[in-house]
């Protein structure tokens, strides 16, 4: 299979080098002359066997309304768009709806795996028609981890579902993270513990509350025992204010996710540990950039 990519920043660029080694072909564009492998979308799109697969990987709102515009001019009917950047669901439905006039598939696809996904490979949730995501079965099995393919990858339901999945999955991480990040404060604060990073390492085998995260929060520390480099302050890049108001909507209680999302927003106020910690977290597995400690 043949497929084109049009967005090769931290994840892109990534997922390209994992679907190659998977025996992919890709063609890669992006605006950075030092990745790109063709200088312009229309290069991309004749260098591609028909029906064209076209993967978008760049940041969410008016970036990729942009993009799925610009090839909604350029590819043919039967030609078929995969969204896997972090777009809100609804906006799914009108890429879809479209391009659909345009006899151009759509579907879309919430990936994790962050920075690490080239050496571990992504999580994947996949929205679509049946015969689109089988279309792109062969992609999606490249990018996933080995191994059974239900444990990696999910075909969630129609256009939107994947990201809608996605969505939630972010809302977790915003939990997780913050639960782990206030352990460390309670554990930084208290006298009688002697060795903190130690106390983390401790808990990655054999305990309840081990994890990917947990092991990221160890590597954390190694690279600077008290986060003294890293400011408090903490972005949120969207999902987990989307899934606070799809629980609102929804009459679904989330009080732990949305006290971790207030918890960022507080983050930006006053100094914190906690922050630091969610802080180094993000940068671990996504590689979100930190502010340097003032």
């Amino acid at each position: 299979m043949h497929i084109g990519l049009i967005g090769l920043g931290k994840m892109g660029f990534n997922m390209r080098e994992r679907m190659r080694n998977g025996g992919i072909e890709v063609t890669g564009y992006d605006r950075n002359p030092d990745v790109t492998d063709v200088p312009s979308v229309d290069e991309l799109i004749a260098a591609l066997p028909s029906p064209r697969i076209v993967w978008v990987m760049v940041p969410a709102g008016e970036i990729t309304d942009a993009v799925i515009t610009e090839l909604g001019g350029k590819l043919s009917a039967g030609d078929m768009v995969i969204d896997g950047g972090n777009s809100r669901f609804t906006e799914d439905q009108k890429h879809a709806e479209f391009l659909a006039g345009k006899g151009i598939r759509f579907a879309d696809c919430g990936v994790s795996g962050g920075v690490w996904g080239l050496q571990n490979g992504y999580g994947l949730m996949a929205g679509g028609s049946d015969e689109d995501i089988e279309l792109a079965m062969p992609v999606f099995d490249a990018l996933r981890p080995e191994g059974e393919r239900a444990d990696s990858f999910v075909h969630v339901g129609g256009v939107g579902a994947g990201h809608y999945a996605k969505m939630v999955h972010n809302g977790i991480e915003y939990g997780l993270m913050q639960a782990y990040a206030e352990g460390y404060e309670l554990l930084a604060a208290k006298d009688i513990i002697k060795d903190l990073p130690g106390t983390f390492r401790a808990w990655q085998k054999g305990t309840v509350v081990r994890s990917w995260l947990l092991d990221l929060m160890v590597k954390a520390l190694d690279e600077d025992p008290g986060l003294a480099s890293i400011d408090d302050y903490v972005e949120d890049s969207g999902e987990g204010r989307w899934t606070v108001e799809e629980a609102i909507a929804n009459a679904v209680p989330a009080p732990a996710i949305t006290a971790a999302l207030f918890a960022r927003f507080a983050s930006r106020e006053e100094s914190s540990p906690a922050m630091k910690m969610v802080s180094a977290l993000r940068h671990q597995f996504g590689g979100h950039a930190t502010r340097p400690s003032s």
